[in-house]
């Protein structure tokens, strides 16, 4: 990692400020040769971490911009490296410039990730920590931007560390009788650990548990809409957005295919799939809408069922509700309550009802209540959710290791059988915290990550 490499840190649109930011061994000396300060000293020997401002010229002396910049020398920075960011004004052509002016001295360009993956390499950054990065800035809401810097800030490290430890301590106490028996050494008693595999149990078993939510939060909530045809599930999609995004007509069987959009209620990321009306039909183009319909309800972790209030209640009505209340949650919206034909009458099931107009907006405030009661955040503290199916199969494995450790506690097994399931479980909480992560791992995981972070 001795290259240097710089890539903008901000957005590619014109913005009041952009930031190019180096990293590596060369970093801040080929700053020093575009950015001098308009003190007069040189940039490599200011303080680091103090906004400088001065002239930023190319190389042959053309002046480019008068603007700010910060240096921070190993291993004291983000990355661990000798670091400088220059913060100019938010021209993407100027930005552009100043990139190719980089290039031009040997700077390379970074790729995506890399100032951050740097960061974990060089020990700045746990793992998880770093993961957290990314979800930082793909945060759709507050409560998954607070979860991503309790991430940040090393929240999950530091349960996970505790666990480590005290299977560190069993560990060592056995070898440590094994390899010293004429040393004045505590007798190495499995039964007196057993709390200790309990706890890490019970805490590893605990933060398991909020995976499920943690995916919901980042990624969004699957929201399958569904009724028969013309029930007023398009219209409840357009209501619930704000616009028009799909088609409405009195017309049954419009919806050919299902459409999803993004919205946001309360403190949740709905992704809301509107489908085709589900029913017997003998169009090819509308049977293949419903078997998408039938895939997006498999998928579905939320399922709103719409039924129409202002005709008579049918068999395939019931058909909806069966399915509702098969997925793992759902709610009953009966539609059209502006209609002079609506009726009130009790609908025999055990999901919550709520009676919309996507017409008026009556009870669209109700339905968007319901379903943030039924989806309320954990209770657990910010950044001790996990969020990603890598951590969580990591935090998975060391549970079953630690499971496999109490049985064979509990069956009498020499104490080397249990604490080979002990150790099991030390590297896989080493996966989850970057200890003992392979390289095809650590790629894929800062594969997602964009340019400049």
């Amino acid at each position: 990692m001795s290259d240097t490499i710089a890539a903008i840190a901000t957005g590619a649109s014109v913005s009041a400020i952009g930031i190019v930011r180096l990293s590596g061994e060369n970093a801040i000396a080929a700053a020093e040769r575009l950015f001098t300060p308009l003190s007069g000293e040189k940039l490599s020997l200011r303080e680091d971490r103090k906004l400088i401002y001065g002239r930023l010229t190319g190389r042959k002396g053309k002046l480019l911009d008068l603007c700010l910049c910060t240096i921070s020398h190993a291993p004291a920075s983000y990355t661990g490296e000798d670091t400088a960011e220059l913060q100019c004004h938010g021209s993407p052509t100027l930005l552009r410039a100043v990139l190719e002016e980089l290039f031009a001295l040997g700077v390379r360009q970074a790729r995506p990730g890399e100032f951050t993956k740097r960061a974990f390499l060089n020990g700045r950054l746990e793992l998880t920590a770093a993961e957290a990065v990314a979800d930082l800035i793909d945060a759709e809401t507050v409560e998954a931007a607070g979860n991503a810097a309790g991430q940040l800030s090393g929240a999950i490290s530091r349960k996970t560390d505790a666990i480590y430890s005290s299977l560190v301590d069993i560990c060592s106490h056995y070898h440590a009788v094994l390899d010293y028996p004429d040393e004045d050494i505590e007798p190495f008693l499995l039964e007196n650990y057993k709390d200790i595999l309990k706890n890490a149990e019970a805490a590893l078993s605990a933060l398991q548990k909020t995976y499920e939510r943690g995916k919901l939060m980042n990624s969004g909530i699957p929201t399958a809409i569904i009724g028969r045809p013309n029930a007023g599930k398009s219209s409840l999609l357009n209501a619930l957005l704000g616009y028009d995004r799909a088609i409405v007509t009195a017309i049954p069987g419009t919806t050919r295919d299902t459409i999803e959009e993004k919205i946001r209620i309360g403190q949740n990321i709905l992704r809301l799939i509107d489908t085709a009306g589900i029913r017997e039909t003998a169009d090819e183009a509308e049977k293949l809408g419903v078997e998408r319909s039938y895939a997006a309800i498999s998928e579905a972790s939320l399922v709103i069922a719409v039924v129409d209030g202002s005709v008579a209640f049918t068999e395939e009505d019931s058909a909806i509700l069966r399915f509702a209340e098969n997925a793992p949650k759902a709610i009953v919206a009966v539609s059209k309550q502006d209609l002079p034909g609506f009726s009130s009458a009790p609908i025999k099931t055990a999901l919550p009802v709520v009676e919309i107009s996507a017409e008026t907006g009556e009870g669209i405030d109700a339905l968007e209540a319901a379903i943030q009661e039924i989806f309320p955040l954990p209770s657990v503290p910010a950044g001790e959710i996990l969020t990603n199916a890598r951590q969580a199969e990591a935090v998975s494995m060391a549970l079953e290791y630690i499971k496999a450790a109490l049985c064979a506690l509990e069956m009498g097994e020499t104490p080397d059988i249990v604490l080979t399931e002990a150790e099991g479980a030390m590297q896989a909480i080493g996966e989850l915290s970057g200890r003992t992560v392979r390289e095809d791992v650590t790629e894929r995981i800062f594969a997602r990550f964009c340019v400049g972070k």
